[in-house]
């Protein structure tokens, strides 16, 4: 409400007077109506603000002093703790604390905790996926380890399924377990069609729910058999499909209506496949028995590898190891076969990786599990079924409890899956989404450039990438669903020796057991969390 005020008229130069419109006047112009009891000013000469009176510098008592500014302020250009000193609380939200302590952000020098399985709980992520990007030597490996073991406080056990370079060995056997190792010098056989720790409880299993592992197991199996048949050059057919799960069934005695499969192998679905019986082909309408054999030929050519080719020997046996699958950690490592070629490998990656699954049957409710999937772009090179079967894996996370850890140096590796455009691509593609948790160090400018297209980072994130996160291992871009956290993950002294990568390159490390044999004393491993 504007004030009615007697004030003197105005001079508009010195010694000039001259005499303008009250409030009222301007009221009537506009026909509104004058207020009926004006409000006059108080007694006294009104209060100049900043105008006379005092210093041109302020006061000189403490407090009292005031800094006059020509211009509004739109821009203030100073340094990092006078900002701070200015406002105090300028930082992203951190992070709840809770699961593993991983070291401290590098923006508000808080402490980085992770637990993906919270976060989803808290609303943070919509899945515990986690997808781990760095080069060589940027610390990928000892953070990833770090964060094994600091989980294990919380009850949540790991599986290695599939240890590239065998990184992770030390930390198995600093725990009081040996890794299940496979190579020309080990005697180690591995069953894909394992009944894996079910074998162990399937007496007291329910008639319904051993009908549900069983069709499980065919399932499963059939996605393997079919995948490793796709890495021979050939897609995998629906009718291949249903010749894989009608032989299964017919091997584990099921189409008998035993309620307890009888263990099979490998060379066990291979024979059935080329000693074919008249019942198979003509219930799958082949025009004869040659036809069938002609159609399934790339099926049973890539089956035959495993019984006679370049891994004959490692998984055309029954299992001849005694998993304890209730350790804090097992480790599958397949660094021995790096010599049979990378084909060789990744189905051998891809075979662990069945079998391996069968952990999961021991679940219970609440119980949580990680399992670490190191270079898992090889798998996925093999053909679109062992794609689709890392991204089934992924989508079944929450249901079946499980931490999924994917490991790989740039997305680049993930999408040489086939042609651009092509279905193996577009599903690598949706694997980057399916992995709300991304964990990114160091790179070049090259393939942050890649990360920043792929994963829509922002031009500071890709700055950091290249630059700060190169400065010292352990450094990286922890990117939770469009969160981004500046982390700096630290290691006690006898992790370091534990988590070191460069071993090899410089011999045993001091004060570790001998590379094949006895452990490490748990109490020496008290105070990493």
């Amino acid at each position: 409400m504007t004030r009615a005020t007697s004030r003197p008229p105005r001079s508009s130069r010195r010694g000039e007077q001259h005499t303008g419109r009250d409030t009222a006047e301007l009221l009537r112009g506009f026909e509104l109506p004058v207020p009926s009891r004006p409000i006059t000013e108080p007694d006294g000469p009104a209060e100049k603000v900043n105008r006379g009176g005092r210093p041109k510098r302020g006061r000189t008592e403490r407090g009292l002093g005031w800094t006059a500014v020509e211009a509004p302020l739109a821009t203030l250009r100073t340094t990092t703790d006078q900002v701070g000193g200015l406002y105090p609380l300028l930082a992203t939200p951190g992070m709840p604390p809770v699961g593993a302590l991983i070291g401290y952000d590098a923006l508000s020098g808080g402490a980085f905790y992770c637990h993906p399985v919270e976060w989803v709980l808290r609303q943070i992520s919509t899945n515990p996926n986690i997808l781990v990007f760095g080069e060589p030597g940027r610390g990928k490996s000892s953070t990833i380890a770090a964060f094994l073991l600091r989980m294990m406080v919380f009850g949540v056990n790991t599986l290695i399924a599939g240890d590239v370079k065998g990184e992770y060995s030390p930390l198995v056997r600093a725990l009081g377990q040996e890794p299940i190792s496979l190579g020309y010098a080990q005697r180690t056989r591995i069953n894909p069609l394992d009944l894996g720790p079910l074998a162990a409880r399937w007496q007291h299993l329910s008639d319904e729910q051993a009908a549900d592992a069983l069709n499980d197991l065919i399932g499963r199996w059939s996605t393997l058999l079919a995948g490793l048949a796709e890495a021979g050059g050939r897609p995998v057919t629906p009718t291949d499909t249903e010749v894989l799960a009608h032989v299964l069934r017919d091997l584990t005695g099921i189409t008998a209506g035993n309620t307890r499969p009888r263990p099979i192998t490998i060379p066990d679905v291979h024979r059935a496949l080329t000693e074919v019986e008249d019942r198979l082909w003509r219930t799958h309408r082949f025009g004869s028995r040659q036809h069938f054999l002609d159609e399934t030929r790339a099926l049973t050519d890539s089956l035959g590898a495993l019984v006679n080719g370049s891994l004959k020997g490692l998984f055309d046996e029954q299992t001849n190891i005694d998993v304890d699958w209730a350790a804090p950690i097992q480790s599958l490592d397949v660094s021995g076969l790096e010599g049979r070629g990378e084909k060789a490998l990744a189905v051998a990656m891809t075979c662990l990786g069945s079998w391996s699954r069968s952990a999961t049957d021991l679940r219970t409710d609440g119980a949580l599990r990680i399992i670490v999937r190191d270079e898992i772009w090889r798998q996925m090179r093999l053909g679109t079924g062992m794609v689709a079967a890392v991204d089934a894996e992924l989508r079944l996370s929450r249901a079946q409890q499980i931490i999924s850890i994917l490991a790989a140096h740039k997305p680049g590796d993930m999408l040489t899956v086939g042609d651009t455009g092509s279905q193996s691509v577009n599903i690598a593609k949706g694997l980057l989404a399916l992995c709300d948790t991304r964990l990114l160090m160091g790179q070049t400018t090259a393939v942050a450039d890649e990360l920043a297209s792929e994963l829509q980072l922002s031009g500071r994130e890709q700055d950091l990438i290249t630059g700060w996160c190169n400065g010292s291992p352990g450094r990286g871009l922890w990117k939770v669903k469009a969160k981004g956290f500046q982390v700096q993950a630290m290691l006690t002294p006898r992790e370091r020796q534990i988590f070191d990568t460069n071993a090899q390159l410089r011999g045993n490390p001091a004060g570790l057991a001998s590379s094949r044999g006895g452990s490490v004393s748990n109490p020496d491993l008290e105070g990493l969390q």
